[in-house]
């Protein structure tokens, strides 16, 4: 099944195959949704051209994956508002309060949940 016309974010994505946010590109990829590493250090993941900031991706967006800190995603916020994802998947470890609150006041949907697990059981 292709998921090309649905673009999926993933904010925080590694180089490194270990880590989870570099399955999720893989899977996603695999599975595939248009997908769109974000890190600011890296220009490839996946055989995927990276993007270093949210603020340069100009799609609609289906899903935003997010696997950094709530430390580092409170900077983030205003970016991740105005891309106006349709769903925000906060990764284990990603969970925000503060960050939560706002999306709901920008009308939002947001979820604590896995990007594997959800792709794995087809609830993504």
């Amino acid at each position: 099944m292709t998921h090309a016309l649905k673009t999926v974010v993933v904010l925080g994505a590694s180089r490194n195959p270990e880590r989870y946010s570099n399955r999720a590109v893989k899977m996603l990829k695999e599975q595939g949704y248009h997908t769109i590493p974000v890190n600011p250090v890296c220009d490839e993941i996946e055989g995927l051209k990276v993007v270093s900031n949210l603020t340069l991706i100009e799609e609609k967006v289906y899903a935003l994956s997010i696997y950094l800190s709530p430390k580092k995603i409170k900077p983030l916020i205003e970016s991740i508002i105005s891309l106006k994802p349709e769903r925000v998947i906060f990764n284990p470890g990603s969970e925000s309060v503060e960050i939560e609150e706002r999306l709901q006041e920008s009308g939002i949907f947001y979820e604590e949940a896995c990007t594997l697990v959800l792709l794995s059981t087809g609830q993504f």
